[in-house]
């Protein structure tokens, strides 16, 4: 869901000049700003290294849930996977900045018994100590998906469809516990852009990230 809101909000925005969309398919985005470049084989980018270059900053979405996965399997989608890409990216942009979408609970000390806040937490960690121009984590909690994005993991699916009528009267009550899928991911960009007083940035923070530019709905 946040991959689709960034490159929704990318498209809006009138300084950014051109998204580079690196995954394992293709986007549906028609416009001249977006390039798609499909790598069947992540991390891997040792075959497509001569596309990354001047690139300005990575907005890193591509996550997986926990739900039913060995340690050793989730680190493997997680941690190694986000390193690897991270590194290829840095040593071809020295300038680069990086976020990373994180999650609410992730453990920064690596030690707590919860399995995947503590592999989001070694991710954090690593990223963290990389020489990046700037490296921002977010850690968003709860998420309502707007303008028709949609999950594609099965569970979350099932989840908005029972109580994402809810979510509106949610956040009206509780603004800070809840991010609209444009808020997080205009946050996103400002913090691309511009950066942040922390390199951690829970929902209170996140929330509180105004952007100076903006495109219209």
């Amino acid at each position: 869901m946040i991959g689709q809101a960034v490159l929704r909000e990318c498209l809006l925005d009138p300084e950014i000049s051109q998204v580079l969309c690196i995954g394992r398919t293709k986007t549906d985005a028609r416009s001249p700003k977006v390039r798609d470049l499909v790598v069947a084989n992540l991390p891997d980018l040792s075959a497509v290294t001569s596309e990354l270059n001047g690139i300005d900053a990575c907005l890193f979405c591509l996550g997986v849930s926990a739900a039913g996965m060995s340690e050793e399997n989730y680190r493997r989608t997680t941690y190694d996977l986000t390193l690897g890409v991270a590194a290829t990216l840095l040593e071809h942009n020295p300038a680069l900045t990086f976020l990373y979408v994180s999650g609410a609970g992730t453990d920064s000390t690596e030690r707590g018994r919860t399995m995947w806040a503590r592999v989001k937490g070694a991710t954090e960690n690593a990223l963290l100590r990389l020489p990046f121009k700037g490296a921002y984590m977010f850690r968003p909690g709860l998420i309502q998906p707007l303008h028709g994005i949609v999950s594609k993991t099965r569970w979350y699916r099932v989840f908005y469809a029972a109580f994402g009528v809810f979510l509106p009267l949610f956040k009206a009550l509780f603004p800070r516990s809840l991010l609209t899928t444009e808020e997080l991911a205009r946050a996103m960009l400002e913090v691309a852009k511009r950066g942040a007083p922390h390199a951690i940035l829970e929902v209170r923070d996140i929330s509180a990230i105004k952007p100076l530019v903006s495109g219209n709905v």
